[in-house]
C-alpha cells in the first residue's frame, strides 16, 4: 500500500480521508485548522508539521483546498509540497482550480521528477462521506491506473478525461450545467408556488419526466424542508463560476447564462447568504416574487 499524505481537511477533504483511513492506508494529514488535524489523528492519521514534510513521508499526495490560491501556496510555496516531495511521487489535486493553474503546478513538478494529477470532484459533502463522489481526472494514463483504486475509495465515478488540467475542465462544465440546473428549478418552483400550486406535487409530477435531473431529487426536498445547511456553499460554487468565466473568455466562448447565474449568486452573498447551500438559490426568487417554496 501507498503511504498517502492529505492536506486540506475542509467540508470536503476530512470524509474523503477518513474513507483512506477506513479502507487501511498509512495516512499523514495536515491543515492550518489544528482542530481538523486532531480529529483524523484520531481516527489514525499521523499529524504533519508542514505541506513539506506531509510530502517527504508520503509516495501519494493529496490536496483538497479552496481554490487556485491555494493550491500554488501549498505545492509551490515556502515548505511547501515541492520542497519535500522526493521524485517518483504523484500529487493529486482534487481541488476545484483553474485549469490553467493545474497545468503551471504540474509543470513546476515534473522539474523534480512529480507526476499531477488533476481530479476534482462533484457530489457535495453527503457523497464526500459516504464514498460515491463524481471523479473527473487529467493527466497521464501510466499514474492514473496507479492510484486509481485509491481514487475509488472516494468515489463511485472515476473517470479519466484527458491530459493535465482536463479534469478541471470537465470540472468547469459539470457546474455550470449544475447551476444553471438549480436556477431553473428555483425559478420554475417559484412561479409554481405564486400561483397557488402545491410545489411537492409539482415535483412529484415532474420528476420523473424530462425534467427530472439529480439536481432536482437532491434539492427540492431541503427546498420544500427551508433547509440550506451546505453540503455546497454558494460562496464555492461563486469561485467555480468565475473560474469558468476566466477560462470561457480566454478561449472566446459565450458564457451568457454563466455570467447571469454568477450575478444571482453574488446577490444572495450580498444578502449573507453566502455560506447557504448552493440549493438556496432558490431564495433569490422567492424574495422577488414574495412567496416561499415549502411543503404544505
Amino acid at each position: 500500500m501507498y503511504k498517502i499524505g492529505f492536506i486540506g481537511l475542509g467540508i470536503m477533504g476530512k470524509p474523503m480521508a477518513r474513507n483512506l483511513l477506513k479502507a487501511g492506508y498509512q495516512l499523514v494529514v495536515y491543515d492550518i485548522n489544528i482542530d481538523a488535524m486532531k480529529d483524523l489523528v484520531k481516527d489514525g492519521a499521523k499529524e504533519g508539521k508542514s505541506p513539506g514534510d506531509v510530502a517527504s513521508q508520503s509516495e501519494v499526495i493529496i490536496t483538497m483546498l479552496p481554490n487556485s490560491p491555494e493550491v500554488r501556496e501549498v505545492v509551490l510555496g515556502d515548505n511547501g509540497v515541492i520542497d519535500g516531495v522526493r521524485s517518483g511521487s504523484v500529487l493529486i489535486d482534487m481541488s476545484s482550480i483553474a485549469p490553467l493553474t493545474s497545468k503551471e503546478v504540474a509543470e513546476k513538478l515534473q522539474q523534480k521528477g512529480v507526476v499531477m494529477l488533476d481530479a476534482p470532484v462533484s457530489g457535495g459533502e453527503p457523497k464526500a462521506i459516504d464514498g460515491t463522489l463524481a471523479i473527473m481526472v487529467g493527466g497521464p494514463q501510466e499514474t492514473f491506473d496507479k492510484v486509481k483504486d485509491i481514487l475509488g475509495l472516494m468515489g463511485a465515478s472515476v473517470k479519466l478525461v484527458g491530459d493535465i488540467g482536463s479534469g478541471n475542465i470537465t470540472k468547469l462544465a459539470n457546474q455550470i450545467i449544475v447551476a444553471l440546473n438549480i436556477a431553473a428549478i428555483g425559478e420554475a418552483m417559484t412561479l409554481a408556488a405564486k400561483a397557488g400550486v402545491n410545489p411537492e406535487r409539482v415535483y412529484e409530477a415532474i420528476k420523473s419526466g424530462l425534467a427530472g435531473s439529480t439536481a432536482l431529487d437532491a434539492k427540492m426536498p431541503m427546498i420544500l424542508n427551508g433547509n440550506f445547511k451546505p453540503g455546497f456553499r454558494i460562496e464555492l460554487h461563486i469561485k467555480d463560476l468565475m473560474n469558468a468565466l476566466e477560462t470561457a473568455r480566454e478561449l472566446n466562448v459565450p458564457d451568457t447564462l454563466t455570467r447571469k447565474v454568477l450575478e444571482i449568486m453574488q446577490s444572495l452573498k450580498a444578502d449573507g447568504k453566502a455560506k447557504n447551500d448552493h440549493g438556496g438559490l432558490i431564495q433569490y426568487y422567492e424574495k422577488l416574487a414574495d412567496v416561499e417554496v415549502r411543503k404544505k
